[in-house]
């Protein structure tokens, strides 16, 4: 029996039943007297999370990530690291990889330090479609601390999550590419993660919305290596593009070393666009234009998210927080 199944027996919020364990005068005295005798009943003792930022607190927050060498992943742990520090709490980091089992091991591990909240970084954690089973570890861990999830969607008690609108920029950065006169864009993917699928189902309808079909030779998935990428695409004498969409700034650098090798002029014969907008776009030759998913603001937001809710200030905050993404033009572009 936990906080979450309290929660549902009263018809109460989890916040609701945070607020009666901490005697909270925004809670009727009916509504405290219902939740406390559905706690009696069945013998509840409220834990470190139902008791908020009380004294049982232990003032540190889970992070998992899939792997902390990615420089999205850097970038966002660095990030929440520095503005967890500022209010008063430590983080321990686990990097699980993204086999399912390892990925289980981890949350497990990190509710077992008792920790406050738990933060996932990396859009492997909302699972894809059809794939329900895969994030029910997920929807378990949200029944014992808040979970925040960022750069991907979840939909479940006690999940907030802060994503960038991937489907819409990649829409628009398809659509401006064919209406500049691009007709062959290849779409380079390392991954089926939530991240990747909105991807390219934006691509796709930007295809469709300009009356051009969705061709299964131009959707290439491939390792996020830069000099696999390069030399696939070599390889691939049969493959005819004139753009390229990579859902990953190495992706887009390992197409731009293709170009250099085949002597194409960059963006003239071909147009190249990444995403992250990572260190990557600014080391390649031409500079890369990259998509920048505001990876500092969704944390930030996840930050302010999660001290409204362990400090009690505002429990009742939107679960579902997406931000709109830019495309940085460089020189791999010309629209």
């Amino acid at each position: 029996m936990n906080i979450y199944d309290i929660a549902e027996l009263a018809g109460v919020s989890i916040a609701t039943v945070s607020r009666v364990v901490n005697d909270s005068p925004r809670v009727s005295e009916k509504t405290k007297q219902k939740v406390r005798a559905i706690m009696e009943e069945n013998g509840y003792t409220p834990n470190v999370f139902a008791r908020g930022l009380g004294l049982d607190s232990m003032k540190t927050i889970g992070i998992l990530c899939p792997d902390v060498s990615d420089a999205y992943m850097a970038t966002a742990v660095a990030h929440l690291e520095s503005r967890m520090h500022e209010h008063g709490y430590d983080c321990i980091l686990c990097c699980s990889g993204f086999e399912q089992s390892i990925k289980e091991k981890y949350v497990s591990l990190l509710l077992a330090k008792r920790i406050d909240a738990l933060i996932m970084v990396g859009s492997t954690y909302a699972g894809a479609e059809g794939e329900e089973s895969r994030v029910q570890y997920v929807l378990d861990a949200a029944r014992q601390v808040p979970v925040f999830l960022i750069n991907g969607y979840l939909d479940g008690e006690n999940i907030y999550c802060a994503y960038g609108d991937d489907y819409q920029i990649t829409y628009d950065v398809t659509s401006q590419m064919i209406e500049s006169g691009r007709r062959r864009i290849l779409f380079l993917c390392d991954s089926h993660s939530y991240s990747a699928v909105r991807k390219l189902a934006g691509y796709e309808l930007a295809l469709k919305s300009h009356g051009l079909p969705v061709l299964g030779d131009l959707k290439l998935y491939v390792k996020n290596r830069i000099h696999t990428v390069r030399d696939i695409l070599l390889e691939r004498r049969d493959l005819r593009f004139d753009s390229v969409i990579g859902t990953d700034d190495g992706l887009a650098v390992g197409a731009i070393k293709y170009a250099n090798a085949k002597l194409l002029k960059i963006p003239e014969d071909i147009c190249i666009t990444g995403f992250n907008n990572s260190a990557l776009s600014i080391c390649s030759d031409p500079e890369l234009s990259s998509v920048d998913n505001r990876v500092e603001e969704l944390c930030n937001i996840t930050i302010s998210n999660m001290m409204k809710i362990l400090q009690e200030k505002d429990p009742d905050i939107s679960r579902n927080c997406k931000v709109p993404c830019r495309l940085v033009k460089r020189c791999t572009t010309d629209f």
